[in-house]
């Protein structure tokens, strides 16, 4: 899952690079802190069910945006992501089955799963975005059919698929006002913790000072591999110039 996560980031920057900005400039923005990153990687995974939280749930969530962009205008993003949806659907597929797994083994283990369920549920509603009218971008990105569906359809279905699969396995979704709508013919679901939001990208979330500090030191540690790749790169053109 690590690997394919490196290779999805990787995906994206060459995506983004048709565009004509650089990848150390790319690199450089999110050292910064001028790019901003999901504020889903600012909460702390505290469990071994956590990692089946995150497949199931935070992966989940991303997939149900991710399937849109593969019919997106723009080409190369729409590419990347075909190949991130197949490797994605296995990750979320893996994780469910861990929360599986857990909740149906001893009273401790399902304590786990739910305890993690709980954790995660909110800031994977989250992850689709402000709600429409609020949202700075989301109408922009519709009118030139970036985006295919907006932050509110894509959070509202994830909501009626994600409810039954947990009541599947036998958690609760940790929503008190979480009921079906006959009329409506999906799921209500309680109001959503904007403060919440907006403070974690804001930089004010659990994790975000501890995840940065962690890339920034990658980064720096990783500076030699970088000169001395750079460096045979140079010596191998040289020698094929010489040739």
């Amino acid at each position: 899952k690590i690997q394919d996560e490196a290779g999805h980031g990787l995906y994206l920057y060459s995506a983004a690079e048709t565009l004509g900005v650089g990848r150390d400039q790319l690199i450089d923005q999110l050292l910064t802190g001028k790019a901003k990153y999901s504020s889903i990687f600012n909460y702390p995974s505290l469990s071994w069910a956590d990692i089946g939280a995150i497949g199931w749930l935070v992966d989940g969530a991303a997939i149900m945006n991710q399937v849109m962009l593969t019919r997106t205008s723009y080409g190369p993003y729409a590419r990347a992501m075909v190949r991130i949806c197949k490797e994605e659907s296995f990750h979320q597929r893996q994780g469910y089955e861990i929360m599986s797994v857990l909740a149906s083994g001893t009273e401790e283990q399902k304590a786990m799963a739910q305890d993690a369920l709980d954790r995660w549920w909110w800031p994977s509603l989250m992850m689709f975005g402000p709600n429409d009218a609020d949202s700075a971008h989301s109408a922009e990105s519709m009118k030139w059919k970036i985006k295919r569906e907006s932050n509110d359809e894509l959070r509202q279905r994830f909501v009626d698929r994600t409810v039954q699969q947990a009541e599947t396995i036998g958690l609760t979704v940790p929503d008190p006002d979480l009921k079906w709508n006959e009329e409506r013919g999906h799921y209500d679901f309680g109001p959503i913790d904007w403060d919440e939001f907006w403070n974690v990208v804001k930089g004010n979330g659990p994790c975000n000072r501890d995840r940065m500090k962690a890339r920034r030191e990658a980064h720096e540690n990783g500076r030699w591999v970088r000169e001395a790749a750079a460096a045979h790169a140079a010596k191998k053109a040289a020698r094929k110039t010489a040739a």
